[in-house]
């Protein structure tokens, strides 16, 4: 089978896994949790970071730290992988769900900015829905697949309506805007290292922020609000949310990897674009010219989507639809949801997610070219 988006592990990964192994290590607290934190703070250009057992416990843990609560509401895009709004429902919160872009697939800031402006009010400097009178404290934008919106206009926004920024970054390791990275323009952005991720610890995550008291609360809420050293004393509901050294250890060996990962995923985007764009109706996730996206999962839009993932993988060549609508799902069909078109439907009924491992061969990139090709010429 070739897998969709697989982990590849041709660095250090088993010499430091084996040093947390032979000197006792392995668990929360060790030499490589610090390091993993201390590189991806200087990768990302944020003065702080945060490990965490995995990209929802991120966000979590952020939106505790924003006092998000019972009765809020928090504003993410429709199109995201389900953690995004998980987290926000065990907060108790509910979402505010703003349908995309139907080029660049990102939450429409068109949409957005008429719902602020028709659907909420600002009294003392705080957000508030006019209907059901409940309090906005915190949006979220998701930079699906690694590409972002306009950051500049939604920040521009979220500062009008006094909305804190928490960045679903977690598939957004290595891109940019205007030259700054994702995760680095609101209160705190967050990072996932699961398997498919462009680097991996197997599972894990990473709150990163700029505010040093921010960073200082989740250290202490992600290990259980333990505020004594010795005495099991906590002043606080904490979690058990604190990555483990030796999958930090693992995160220290891919971070070295990191470049040459980025390297070969525009070169895996750029061979696709060249293959199959004037392919049918064959389309790809348009990018700003001011975006630097890390190409994390190539995705393309067409109204062959099934006939396509079929052919794929019937042949070993393992290929994904996107994520089903979040309004669509039994659990947030009550939500409110925003738009005009659902755009988040036209594009779950035609994207798919093609192969795209690192370590892929240019080989497989042209059989799978070819196996699509094949598709439009029935």
């Amino acid at each position: 089978m070739l897998l969709l988006s697989s982990p590849n592990m041709g660095g250090n990964e088993l010499k430091y896994v084996t040093e947390c192994i032979t000197t006792g290590w392995v668990s929360s607290v060790g030499a490589f949790v610090n390091k993993f934190e201390e590189v991806t703070a200087e990768f990302t250009g944020a003065s702080y970071a945060v490990a965490t057992s995995s990209g929802t416990t991120a966000l979590h843990t952020a939106l505790v730290m924003l006092g998000v609560n019972h009765n809020d509401l928090v504003i993410v895009p429709n199109i995201t992988f389900i953690a995004s709004v998980n987290s926000i429902k065990y907060t108790g919160a509910s979402p505010v769900l703003i349908d995309v872009n139907k080029d660049d697939w990102q939450m429409d800031l068109d949409l957005l900015e008429e719902f602020l402006k028709k659907e909420t009010e600002v009294r003392n400097e705080t957000c508030y829905h006019i209907k059901s009178g409940k309090r906005i404290p915190v949006i979220i934008p998701v930079h699906v697949l690694g590409n972002m919106c306009d950051m500049e206009r939604l920040m521009e926004l979220a500062t009008q309506y006094h909305l804190a920024v928490l960045e679903d970054s977690t598939e957004a390791l290595g891109s940019f805007f205007n030259g700054k990275h994702a995760g680095t323009f609101g209160l705190m952005g967050t990072f996932s290292y699961n398997g498919n991720k462009i680097i991996t610890t197997g599972g894990g995550g990473m709150i990163v922020t700029n505010d040093e008291a921010l960073a200082k609360r989740a250290k202490h809420l992600t290990t259980q609000a333990k505020a004594d050293p010795f005495e099991y004393f906590h002043d606080e509901t904490g979690y058990n949310y604190r990555l483990v050294n030796v999958a930090a250890a693992m995160g220290v060996a891919q971070m070295e990897q990191l470049p040459d990962f980025l390297k070969r995923k525009k070169e895996i985007i750029a061979f696709y674009k060249k293959e199959l764009e004037g392919v049918g109706d064959i389309s790809f996730q348009k990018v700003d010219a001011r975006v630097n996206p890390n190409w994390w999962m190539p995705t393309i839009a067409t109204e062959k989507q099934r006939i396509i993932l079929e052919a794929l993988n019937s042949n070993k060549m393992q290929s994904r639809p996107l994520w089903i609508p979040m309004n669509r799902l039994p659990m947030f069909k009550d939500d409110i949801y925003y738009q005009h078109s659902d755009i988040s439907w036209f594009l779950y009924e035609r994207c798919l997610s093609i192969p795209c491992s690192t370590n892929i061969t240019d080989d497989d990139l042209r059989a799978v070219s070819d196996k699509i090709k094949g598709c439009f010429s029935k």
